[in-house]
């Protein structure tokens, strides 16, 4: 059977100054949306994407892109011209030629694929709070080699304390010529980290403290992809019963479990939702359930 696999991960709650925008004078400036009459920060797909395409080559299967840490300006060196059959991250994640030269030295090979993977922004749970913090950048002075500035700068960073919430999905029909490193994604995203880390100074996982997700023929999730509120509870699950979402779709695990009631949880087997309290333990099963 052709299914989709659709998923909401809730992150820890941490302090966070991932994914900045411009810098304003000596101000990093985190990135935010407007949602109802209030601002949040995101984390864009993009940064996300960009980590999983590291863990995937970090966990040993044929990745042809590469980051460059030594330039000028952000980087990337590709192997060869993309392909899809001989490489993981090309498979899943898509890719895009528009050199005409290498189009037409490579014309064997496509010059453009989507993405296997589809995700969307992280949203924060909690709106942004106008929170800052100070940092003193010291001269070199003395004998150093080098100096950036002739004076010490006071660095003025925006932070929030929150955490985010994001969907991705993935359909079998595209995933099923490769299940090994579809399966290898899925235990990525279960270990998510190192995303946007302020120049690699910031640590804050990505990865899931709870996670709703649903293995189904539907074209659409049908339920609200961004449905955590902010005491991390996923109120769509209401909806489970046989007029609206069928329980035996549902795999729900982590904290949202964790911390459910007795009467709460029971009622949920008794729909045959498969429940979990470890999160990274659901991505693995699913994964099985969903490219076998």
């Amino acid at each position: 059977m052709n299914r989709n696999l659709f998923a909401t991960i809730l992150t820890y709650p941490a302090p966070s100054s991932n994914y900045r925008g411009e810098s304003e004078e000596n101000r990093t400036v985190l990135q935010k949306i407007a949602k109802g009459k209030q601002e949040y920060t995101v984390i864009s797909p993009e940064s996300m994407r960009n980590a999983l395409r590291e863990m995937l080559s970090q966990a040993g299967v044929a990745c042809n892109r590469t980051r460059l840490h030594n330039e000028d300006q952000l980087a990337v060196e590709f192997k060869e011209f993309p392909n899809a059959q001989k490489y993981a991250d090309d498979f899943l994640l898509g890719f895009m030629v528009a050199d005409k030269n290498a189009i037409e030295k490579s014309k064997s090979l496509p010059s453009k694929r989507d993405s296997v993977l589809r995700m969307n922004m992280a949203v924060a749970l909690t709106p942004y709070r106008f929170d800052a913090t100070f940092h003193q950048s010291p001269l070199n002075a003395g004998d150093s080699p080098w100096k950036n500035s002739s004076t010490s700068a006071l660095l003025h960073r925006e932070v929030a304390h929150t955490a985010y919430q994001y969907p991705f999905a993935l359909a079998y029909g595209d995933c099923k010529a490769q299940p090994e490193w579809t399966k290898v994604l899925l235990q990525s995203i279960a270990q998510l980290s190192n995303v946007a880390g302020g120049h690699a100074r910031s640590y804050y996982e990505m990865s899931p403290k709870s996670i709703v997700v649903r293995l189904t023929p539907s074209l659409v999730a049908g339920y609200d992809t961004y449905g955590f509120n902010d005491n991390g509870e996923f109120t769509e699950l209401n909806r489970i019963n046989t007029d609206d979402l069928p329980g035996d779709e549902f795999w729900i695990g982590g904290e949202i479990i964790r911390s459910m009631k007795v009467e709460q949880r029971k009622e949920l087997e008794n729909k045959h939702v498969h429940l979990y309290e470890n999160p990274q333990k659901l991505l693995v099963d699913v994964a099985d359930a969903f490219l076998s």
